[in-house]
């Protein structure tokens, strides 16, 4: 799997791969999300990404939805903590479409107040609609008790106060600070030519730079301390009782990161044979959904391992967690089980990476991370190199009492 990469005179970075399909995936990855938010305008990243739609000087909101999907192709949008993404689909004779139109979408939007003030009541809908999902309202509270008052604490989605505080106005300053080209990178994944593909992606953003005072980029805030050991329980009216238990984690940059991330297949991986699976659904049938989940930021990290379940059996299910953290802390992994594990979470990335859109992504978003793209010869080599101990001082780092706390939904 060749992967061009190429950075342009204003900063814009630029990544390629190509392959045999009939189809073209593209992304725009903008390196901004809730972190770089003013408290004030919590959401105001996400409801960028949906007023993007709403209209540019050269296009109506109908126009821009009708564009692409008239040529049976598809855009779409989406934003994290430190990430806006635009994305398209589409029948690689039209990539050239899709191209301009993202561009457009990205620096000639005009974020009407009328259409501001509808999109708003669609959010506040959205944050209703959450509200009704405790398995993933849990994780947003979650990360308010574990980054305190941090950026990183923020709902992506903000919240009702913020959003309607949030003005046409704060948008255009908010994506003039952030919506830069040598803050983003443009990735294709396409049957065609990298010269092709290039010259594209020049021919509409090599105009696109911007003047910005360094002055007016905020400074990155310093996390605050752990909160570890503390157990916060939210009554709520549901049937089943919900927990997260985890604790800060390892940065992308952290050589750590990759060893955590093979630990946490183990423990609630995916699998039908992670060791959380195996104890709480098939031995003690106690839990329907169960896993456990990493995710790296620039500076930090999030280690979490959710389960629903009747509230009878809540205790249970604490101490059947708390019981494999400590197994994992007392003693190094056989190497017949490092080698299985290994095996697992290889077939598991290849299988990912066969599927071109999540290749595109993946481009887009190690540009913004590494300013580059990491071979995945490469990526394997590391994982296989992984020690049992390096696993075994991952758990006594992440499960220590001193960076766990617990929140429940009961």
């Amino acid at each position: 799997m060749t992967i061009i990469t190429k950075k342009f005179e204003n900063g814009l970075r630029f990544g390629f791969r190509a392959v045999s399909s009939p189809v073209a995936y593209l992304a725009l990855s903008v390196k901004v999300g809730t972190r770089d938010e003013h408290p004030s305008l919590n959401g105001i990243a996400h409801m960028t990404e949906h007023m993007l739609f709403k209209g540019t000087t050269t296009r109506s909101s109908v126009s821009i939805n009708n564009y692409l999907e008239s040529l049976g192709g598809e855009l779409n949008a989406y934003t994290t903590k430190e990430e806006t993404v635009i994305q398209a689909t589409v029948l690689k004779e039209d990539l050239s479409k899709a191209v301009e139109l993202l561009c457009d979408l990205a620096f000639n939007s005009k974020y009407p107040e009328k259409e501001l003030e509808k999109e708003k009541e669609v959010i506040l809908e959205e944050i209703k609609s959450y509200k009704d999902s405790p398995s993933e309202l849990i994780f947003d509270d979650f990360e308010e008790e574990l980054f305190g008052g941090h950026p990183l604490a923020g709902n992506i989605l903000g919240t009702p106060k913020s959003i309607k505080r949030i003005t046409s106005k704060d948008i255009r300053e908010f994506t003039s600070l952030n919506y830069r080209p040598e803050n983003m990178s443009f990735s294709i994944v396409a049957d065609l030519p990298f010269e092709k593909c290039e010259k594209l992606v020049r021919k509409y953003f090599e105009h696109t730079d911007k003047l910005i005072n360094a002055a007016e980029v905020p400074e990155v805030q310093p996390m605050p301390p752990c909160a570890g050991g503390t157990v916060k329980i939210i009554s709520k009216r549901s049937y089943q009782a919900h927990c997260v238990v985890g604790g800060r984690a390892y940065s992308f940059y952290d050589k750590r990161r990759l060893p955590l991330a093979l630990l946490t297949n183990i423990l609630g991986g995916p699998a039908l044979n992670s060791k959380l699976n195996q104890v709480l659904r098939e031995k003690h049938a106690l839990a329907y959904t169960i896993d456990a989940s990493y995710t790296p930021f620039t500076d930090t990290g999030v280690f979490s391992v959710y389960f629903g379940t009747d509230k009878s059996s809540l205790d249970k299910c604490i101490s059947l967690v708390t019981k494999e953290f400590r197994l994992l802390k007392e003693k190094e992994i056989s190497p017949g089980k490092l080698k299985a594990a290994k095996k697992q979470l290889l077939g598991q990335l290849a299988i990912s990476m066969d599927n071109a859109e999540a290749q595109c992504l993946n481009i887009g978003k190690s540009l913004l991370v590494f300013n580059k793209v990491e071979p995945i010869g490469e990526l394997r080599r590391k994982i296989e190199e992984i020690t049992a101990h390096e696993i075994f001082e991952a758990a006594n780092d992440i499960f220590s009492e001193d960076n766990l706390i617990t929140l429940i939904y009961k």
